[in-house]
């Protein structure tokens, strides 16, 4: 059979097989190992990203390392939370190694109840310290924005929503599409919008907000950020609330959207009141059954290697490291929203809580 690493998804285990370049490395590699008397172990890995984005990633890792990776990848349905949830379930027990989550607030979270251990990483320490948390449990790495999906058939980009307080304009009435906060990275944006008016602006400033998208009948979409973007293109609305990475793709397949990198400016336009940025996040699992593999696979996450891979791939990830002159300037984000992840991931839960409470019932 030829060489490939496992990928394990709703109960069926696959083997993915690698190309004829591969195969060759591969079978050197085995080779190698045949002779060695202390072969390397495998690492076995939770992953939210998507398949697409991440399996060349991992395959890039065996081939580099020689160390074989075995994946657990979530569902689409709850994405980061259902990988998160068996973590912690499996606590006692660990079956994982590492932890890659398209996002960074269930990291937070998992290193707060110690299911996360801290991980001395040279290569992680190139990136800015907002994206990593000193103990090393949790490292941030090659973000996607909060962005503004629009349809360029229906909007003007002068037109486009500049700022999230925009979309409360009654022009947009009934024109507005959102993903459902209790999952994904709406539910750390909606964190952060509260974290951040609360601290830079007026508690109370987030309801009223609520209040504004409410009035204007904005429509909680169960399907995700994807479904965003796919309503905006099919013309169910004109604007929505998603991640670059979707608007990205959607581009890639002809739809005729585009997107707005917003701000969270109250009033003016002040210094770090711009772009939300969530970025992916890796950790080691307490009790790892090989934790020096482990800490391999997190620093080559946290490479410029991968970095480069992500912004290349079809998610166009945007990167933290300082680019090459001549790189395109829409892989970074000038004025990122200057906000702690760590207080975003504490106020989700109340967030989720009010938007429910306020969106989930239909206007009268």
């Amino acid at each position: 059979m030829s060489p490939g690493f496992r990928v394990i998804q709703g109960g069926f285990s696959i083997r993915v097989v690698l190309g004829p370049v591969t195969h060759l490395v591969a079978s050197l590699l085995l080779l190698t190992f045949i002779g060695c008397d202390d072969p390397r172990p495998g690492v076995v890995v939770y992953v939210s990203a998507d398949q697409d984005i991440a399996r060349p990633v991992l395959e890039r890792f065996q081939q580099h390392s020689g160390i074989p990776v075995e994946v657990v990848y979530d569902t689409e349905a709850t994405k980061t939370t259902g990988l998160a949830n068996r973590l912690r379930n499996e606590a006692d027990n660990p079956r994982a190694d590492v932890f890659w989550s398209s996002e960074v607030f269930q990291p937070i979270l998992l290193a707060r109840e110690g299911i996360l251990v801290p991980h001395a990483s040279e290569v992680g320490a190139e990136l800015p310290e907002q994206f990593r948390e000193a103990e090393g449990r949790w490292w941030g790495f090659s973000p996607r924005a909060r962005v503004i999906v629009y349809s360029t058939d229906r909007v003007n980009v002068q037109d486009a929503p500049q700022t999230w307080m925009d979309l409360t304009d009654q022009r947009w009435k009934g024109r507005v599409a959102m993903a459902d906060p209790r999952f994904g990275t709406t539910r750390g944006h909606v964190g952060a919008m509260l974290a951040y008016w609360d601290g830079n602006f007026m508690p109370g400033y987030f309801g009223a907000y609520l209040e504004g998208l409410k009035e204007n009948d904005t429509r909680m979409l169960t399907g995700g950020n994807a479904a965003v973007v796919d309503g905006v293109a099919r013309g169910e609305f004109d604007v929505g609330m998603t991640d670059s990475d979707d608007v990205y793709r959607a581009i890639e397949n002809g739809w005729n959207v585009d997107m707005i990198l917003p701000r969270h400016d109250v009033q003016g336009g002040s210094r770090g009141s711009g772009t939300l940025l969530i970025p992916n996040a890796a950790g080691i699992v307490n009790g790892a059954s090989n934790p020096v593999a482990a800490s391999q696979l997190v620093d080559f996450l946290l490479s410029a290697e991968v970095e480069n891979m992500l912004a290349e791939s079809a998610s166009r990830n945007l990167v933290l490291r300082q680019l090459d002159p001549e790189a395109s300037e829409q892989l970074q984000v000038a004025d990122p929203l200057d906000v702690d992840l760590g207080v975003v991931a504490d106020r989700s839960p109340e967030a989720v809580d009010q938007v429910m409470r306020k969106l989930a019932e239909p206007s009268s």
